[in-house]
């Protein structure tokens, strides 16, 4: 068994205190022997363990003070180093209690489990089951997309080669066409089954208006597919027959699509601004292509396109913004971006510098060209912005991400969700949303409006393109939708009888339960009440039936008329429909109308066989008018044009604000109690509007229910039907034949910036309740909050603060092993200094972290400050002070100091996370030294001595020559080929390699040294394994590019100095080489360092993570020099072992043999 040995003092560089290196094998010894003055005699590792570093508990935890002229060893005892005696009494030693021995041999045991550890870890794995199993199977959004198919073909440009883009090996372009519609498919294609198989003869040709379909993240340019053949299927069978359209500039879409080979752009910012490069490039080869006549088949006549439309999936939408901050990019040549599941506020994972800087660098610059006061300084004044979100299905990106009030003003685009799109009314995943039937549909409508081939941008206007997109893709009731009848002229000429009988008197609701009963058509007029009334007046209309535009022959029309006397035979050339309803009287009243049909607002139709919105059936058609839209009328014709009894019905009415709207001033503390309950008086209007501003956070999700609705013996017109929305952004939820209902939002969430206009107060969620007022019955509502449901919301806005907030937990820990270890000697194992910051440390700093985010919760809901001289003088399209967009980067990133109790809950998993990593670690250990201690195991022949030696060559140091050249090659290979993430994970392995090793020396041996040593490699290996997560992603990059095109050249994470400290300090733990104690000032600067890494891993982990890792990097730089601390270094020594003198290797055993350590 090999001896244990100290090395000889060596002066302390910080203050000329002395510290003292153990190495861990006994025959490794290096220096000069031991004087023979001292008095210490050699003694077995076996003995050491029964006699060395006896020290009470007491002592541990509260070491008492060092004299300062005494050597400081590593086995706790105390040293004098002028006349050389040893002030302890071995034989005292040896009868102290066994309860000391056995306190220390559970601090140097790895597998040691207290019961407050043990509790914690219980209720942490407890709590993060639950979270997980809310996450899965609680306030879940129900699938409502129908399948979509396609018959499709790709041309390659095969052309757009190296003379127009450096990356022509790396990306491809292609061009759609839809099999048996598109006429010109014989094109240059590659094909894969089921694609349509083409020729490569002949050349693809253009004819349409551009559009470039961007995938997003490891996406593939077959994505554009669906929305590609519903733009073919579309044009083929309506536009080209609607003269109308076709004469207004409406044209066909040529979809071009980029393989770019399934690039990982969501972890590696490089790669999206060399996709950004590409597409630039690509867009001016596209516009080219239509200044070809041999490509071109567009009419002569029309000009040549100036700019492409973009469609960007996930980073795709990225992307297509980050092109118009390029170097490279053409003025003008991009005017209209729509995106789908892009995360636009912030990156999705903050794990790569690039990334984190890149998204700052082009939020700065849409930033600042919308903070210009005059259009000719902001180049992007014609530019519109749509971002799509799928909502809480999509368990990629989190919706949150997708909004844009914090880069673009209301005028120049918006943010909507596809459960609020009229007739899609659902929920989608990231993938969904690019095959959903029913929304690729709207997405080729809105684009097909844009479209205007007579103008060189191919689009109309910036304004009437923001009109269409709202139109589309907002439900009309938002309070930025524009209503088109007050723009519109008279059509109709309504001729009454003057005996009619047919007008409603003022305050009625109008009610019609079928259509036909006079057999004939006939129109009800509800006069318009007088203007001015308290809090304002508003007319809905609800009906089962399609409103019909003028000429239309369905059941019915509904006409805002103003009396309009006219001669005899002038109808016919003012108006182009004349409706005459006077039958054979003498006597008739004129009326000028002009048909509402244009701002019908679909709604999902609720029936008692209703279950989801999104069911295929014919839509409810509904009308919304403030009384101030209506000034310039006199009556609202409901015209029945049934001449037969049909089923249907219509409900109209004019209903004060102050009836049919309901603001509650409930807070958020009393609806966590007690919930909100209200009950519906009978005479309500047909629409009651519930407004709930504390209902604002995306944390918590609620439940609410509705009584059911009685109408005695009568049939109702229809069953309640609830829709739930948000003003910013545009997020509606609608259910129909409501009893009990879900909701959930995203609203205020966390780490999200600031909007450019700060809003004052939060309108929060409102509840829209449309009910049969003519069954005259009250109605209960009632909204609790799901705390189950609410701890699944957790999962998609904090994922990312489970790989920082455990980094905390990790660096206390190593923190009061190192104070231990300083003071005492003993390198205690992870699991007891886990224990010991649970009982003291721990419980602290998450207290203190607690009321900072309290205080920063506070300070980031408080109102903006202004701030002369700044970027953002906003006036009608911007705001009014300069607004700090990463005030709510730090910490839990939320603004409402209610959830300060996340800091201990995420605290706690993080503790039982770390344990059960810890654990993890120690086993595949375990495994694996036993694995290596049959492959190294003697026969039973073998001598014991020699067993013994071979024990000891466990950690016999290679060649220095062989390792100063192993690392030189590994730094010049990160400085040239490959990224340090690559060499931080050969690092890790090592690492283990290590850990292994110094397991089975613990196992054979049972030294306390080996102990230690085996504590302190262990932790390291933990701490390295924490910052894996964070440089895997750019390492999985690098790989891919290797497998897509090796010869790419890999062009970021090439810092040497990034990884060098910690290739050093896991080299130098590869010889088995104990750290040295440290003392006095120094001592406070592990202290320091361990502190302030566990403080910026929780206060700015989630963030900036990719600090992280040079963080962890600084503290190995500190190692490393405590380690070379006992070492001599000259010029001249590494000049001999560079030149292979390794005379200093030898060294004469314990057992006086002369034998050379093993290569």
């Amino acid at each position: 068994m090999p001896t244990r040995s100290s090395n000889p003092p060596v002066k302390d560089f910080c203050d000329g205190a002395v510290a003292e290196t153990i190495p861990i094998e006994g025959d490794a010894k290096r220096g000069k022997a031991r004087s023979s003055s001292s008095a210490l005699t050699a003694r077995t590792d076996s003995d050491s363990d029964d006699r060395d570093r006896r020290k009470s508990e007491k002592e541990v935890v509260n070491p008492p003070p060092q004299s300062s002229g005494s050597i400081r060893s590593s086995n706790g005892s105390t040293e004098k180093t002028l006349r050389g005696t040893i002030p302890v009494n071995q034989d005292a030693m040896d009868k102290m209690p066994d309860r000391r021995v056995f306190r220390r041999s559970r601090m140097r045991s790895p597998w040691s489990c207290s019961v407050p550890m043990l509790l914690a870890t219980v209720l942490s794995i407890g709590l993060l089951f639950v979270i997980l199993q809310s996450f899965f199977s609680r306030q879940l959004d129900i699938k409502g997309c129908r399948m979509s198919y396609m018959r499709p073909a790709f041309a390659k440009f095969s052309d757009f080669d190296t003379e127009h883009t450096r990356f022509a090996s790396k990306y491809s372009l292609y061009l759609y066409r839809e099999g048996e519609i598109d006429e010109d498919t014989k094109v240059c294609i590659w094909c894969f089954a089921p694609l349509l198989l083409l020729s490569q003869a002949d050349i693809a040709q253009v004819k349409g208006v551009p559009v470039l379909f961007i995938p997003g993240n490891a996406g593939s340019y077959k994505q554009v597919r669906p929305i590609a053949a519903e733009a073919a299927q579309y044009f083929h069978e309506v536009v080209q027959h609607d003269p109308h359209a076709l004469r207004a500039g409406t044209g066909s879409l040529d979809f071009f699509t980029v393989d770019f080979n399934e690039d990982i752009t969501a972890f590696h910012g490089q790669t999206m601004l060399d996709q950004a490069e590409y597409l630039n490039e690509a867009v001016a080869y596209i516009l080219s292509l239509y200044h070809d006549p041999r490509r071109s088949n567009r009419d002569p006549g029309l000009p040549d396109p100036s700019s492409v439309i973009l469609v960007g999936h996930s980073m795709g939408g990225i992307v297509a913004r980050t092109m118009l901050t390029m170097p490279n990019y053409q003025s003008n040549s991009i005017n209209t971006i729509i995106t789908m599941s892009a995360p636009h506020a912030r990156p999705p994972v903050s794990w790569d510098a690039d990334i984190v800087r890149t998204y700052k660098q082009i939020n700065d610059y849409w930033r600042q060209a919308y903070s210009q006061k005059w259009a000719n300084n902001n180049p992007l004044w014609h530019v519109t912005l749509i971002s799509i979100a799928g909502g809480g299905l999509d368990t990629v990106v989190p919706s949150d991400y997708a909004s844009l009030s914090s880069l673009v003003p209301d005028t120049h685009g918006f943010t909507v969700f596809t459960s609020s799109v009229p007739t899609v009314w659902t929920g989608m995943d990231h993938q969904a949303i690019l095959w959903c039937d029913q929304f690729r549909k709207i997405i080729v409508r809105a684009l097909v409006d844009t479209v205007d081939v007579n103008r060189p941008g191919q689009t109309r206007p910036r304004a009437e393109r923001m009109r269409v997109f709202k139109k589309w893709f907002l439900t009309g009731m938002e309070t930025v939708a524009e209503k088109t009848l007050p723009q519109n002229e008279p059509t109709t000429l309504l001729t009454l009888e003057d005996n009619s009988n047919s007008i409603i008197s003022e305050g009625r609701q109008f009610n019609l339960k079928k259509f036909g009963q006079s057999k004939k058509p006939q129109a009800h007029l509800l006069p318009m009440p007088p203007q001015g009334t308290p809090g304002g007046t508003k007319f809905t209309l609800l009906s089962n039936q399609k409103l019909d535009s003028p000429g239309e022959g369905g059941k019915l029309e509904v006409l805002f008329c103003s009396v309009f006397p006219l001669q005899a035979g002038q109808s016919a050339a003012l108006f182009s429909m004349n409706m005459d309803l006077s039958g054979d009287s003498s006597g008739s009243t004129r009326l000028a109308c002009k048909n509402a049909a244009v701002d019908t607002i679909h709604l999902p139709a609720s029936t008692r066989t209703s279950k989801h919105a999104f069911e295929d059936k014919q839509p409810f058609s509904y009308l919304q008018y403030d009384l101030e839209d209506l000034a310039e009328h006199q009556f609202v014709a409901v015209v029945d044009k049934a001449v037969d009894p049909t089923p249907g019905w219509v409900v109209a009415e004019f209903s004060d604000t102050t009836n049919s709207h309901i603001r509650t001033d409930i807070g958020l503390w009393r609806l966590l109690i007690s919930g909100l309950h209200l009950k519906l008086p009978p005479g309500r209007p047909m629409m009651t509007d519930v407004s709930i501003p504390a209902l604002h956070s995306s944390l918590l999700a609620y439940k609410l229910s509705i009584s059911s609705q009685a109408c005695g013996d009568e049939t109702e017109l229809f069953t309640p039907f609830l829709r739930q929305y948000l003003s910013e952004p545009y997020e509606s939820k609608f259910f129909v034949n409501v009893r009990q209902a879900n909701v959930n939002l995203h609203g205020m969430a966390p780490f999200m910036p600031p909007p450019l206009r700060s809003q004052s107060i939060s309108s929060g969620v409102s509840l829209q309740l449309w009910s049969d007022s003519t069954c005259n019955t009250s109605m209960d509502l009632s909204l609790k909050v799901d705390i189950a449901g609410s701890l699944g919301r957790l999962v998609m806005r904090y994922r990312t603060v489970f790989a920082a907030f455990p980094l905390l937990v990790v660096a206390l820990v190593i923190r009061k092993q190192f104070r231990v270890y300083d003071s005492t000697g003993i390198f205690m194992s992870f699991t007891e200094a886990m224990d010991l910051c649970l009982r003291q440390s721990l419980p602290l700093v998450l207290l203190a972290l607690s009321f900072l985010a309290m205080s920063l919760a506070r300070a980031s809901s408080g109102p903006a400050r202004s701030s002369p001289g700044g970027l953002f003088n906003w006036h009608r399209n911007a705001t009014e002070s300069a607004v700090d967009f990463t005030k709510n980067d730090l910490l839990l990133g939320s603004q409402d100091s209610f959830f300060w109790f996340l800091v201990p809950l995420f605290g706690l998993i993080s503790v039982g996370v770390c344990v059960l990593v810890n654990y993890a670690a120690i086993s595949v250990t375990y495994l694996l030294s036993v694995g290596y201690g049959f492959v190294a195991a003697k026969p039973g022949w073998v001598r014991n001595d020699d067993r013994r030696r071979a024990t000891a060559t466990t950690f016999a140091t290679p060649s220095p020559r062989r390792r100063f050249l192993t690392t030189v090659v590994l730094l010049l290979l990160v400085s040239t080929l490959i990224p340090y993430q690559f060499a931080f994970l050969v690092a890790c392995i090592v690492q283990l390699s290590t850990c292994t090793r110094a397991l089975r020396l613990v196992r054979e041996t049972h030294s306390g040294a080996h102990f230690d040593f085996y504590n302190y490699a262990h932790s390291i290996f933990l701490l390295m394994l924490w910052i894996l997560p964070i440089n895997l992603p750019v390492l999985v990059v690098w790989v891919h590019n290797l497998t897509v095109n090796w010869l790419t050249p890999f062009s970021s994470h090439h810092n040497v100095l990034s990884i060098m400290p910690i290739v050093l300090l896991v080299e130098t733990l590869t010889s088995g080489k104990m750290i040295p104690r440290v003392s006095n000032r120094c001592f406070w600067v592990t202290n320091t360092l361990l502190f302030v890494l566990a403080l910026y891993a929780a206060i700015y982990g989630v963030t900036y993570a990719y600090h992280l890792h040079h963080l962890v990097n600084l503290v190995s730089c500190w190692f490393v020099a405590i380690h070379l601390s006992s070492n001599t270094f000259s010029l001249a020594g590494l000049v001999r072992m560079l030149e292979g003198d390794d005379a200093d290797d030898i060294q004469p055993p314990a057992d006086g043999n002369h034998n050379k350590k093993r290569p």
